[in-house]
């Protein structure tokens, strides 16, 4: 399966910002609004961490059967140049762009999918109230563009389980397109910001393009 969207690092932030998604029910709900009215309107609500365990997000499953996990379907659909996949998904002979630090890599192992937004702040926005489903169809989503992005591992690991309020990618011209790509993930999942994550997506959105953000809501 490969996500028609995943494109979206060879573009530029405003062009990232209004990709298209990929098909989505009919009965989805489809949410567009410019950034800074995007941030204005997402719920502030005290986060919660407790109870959560990451085990609690079933992640990296094949969905579709064909062989590829979640990690490899990103990885195939977000390469600049296209890997070969071998017996059991191996992948060799691509090149991937890091965005968070504008670094290229062609070695898999230096990549990590990130969750745009991790599955700990994820929890503590509303996720602790999840079915174990929703919250693995959460940790697996080829639906959008946005939720998960291959990146450098230990610039992913540096983010942890950060919001922006306390880490942005080290790249200052990846900081507008991850503002969009965090606001449209939470706006997806109907997830929660907590006050200083919500003044801190208020301020760089007001020091952005305020482009339009489109989401399809997951569910």
């Amino acid at each position: 399966m490969t996500r028609t969207a995943r494109w979206a690092a060879t573009l530029p932030a405003a062009v990232t910002a209004t990709t298209a998604l990929t098909a989505a029910p009919a009965y989805a709900e489809t949410y567009s609004a410019y950034l800074r009215t995007a941030v204005s309107n997402l719920p502030v609500a005290t986060e919660v961490r407790t109870g959560y365990d990451r085990s609690l997000f079933p992640h990296w499953i094949d969905a579709d059967g064909d062989g590829c996990n979640t990690r490899n379907e990103v990885l195939i659909a977000e390469a600049t140049t296209k890997p070969s996949v071998g017996f059991g998904c191996s992948l060799s002979g691509g090149r991937w762009y890091s965005y968070y630090d504008n670094a290229y890599w062609t070695v898999t192992s230096d990549l990590d999918i990130d969750h745009m937004v991790p599955l700990a702040e994820a929890w503590d926005s509303g996720a602790r109230n999840w079915t174990t489903s929703r919250r693995q169809a959460f940790a697996n989503d080829l639906g959008d563009s946005r939720p998960l992005v291959a990146v450098t591992d230990n610039v992913n690991q540096a983010k942890g389980d950060q919001d922006p309020a306390t880490w942005m990618p080290p790249y200052s011209s990846a900081r507008c397109r991850y503002i969009n790509e965090w606001v449209a993930t939470k706006i997806r999942w109907r997830l929660t910001v907590d006050a200083s994550e919500k003044n801190a997506l208020t301020s760089w959105a007001n020091s952005c393009p305020n482009v339009t953000i489109t989401v399809v809501r997951a569910f």
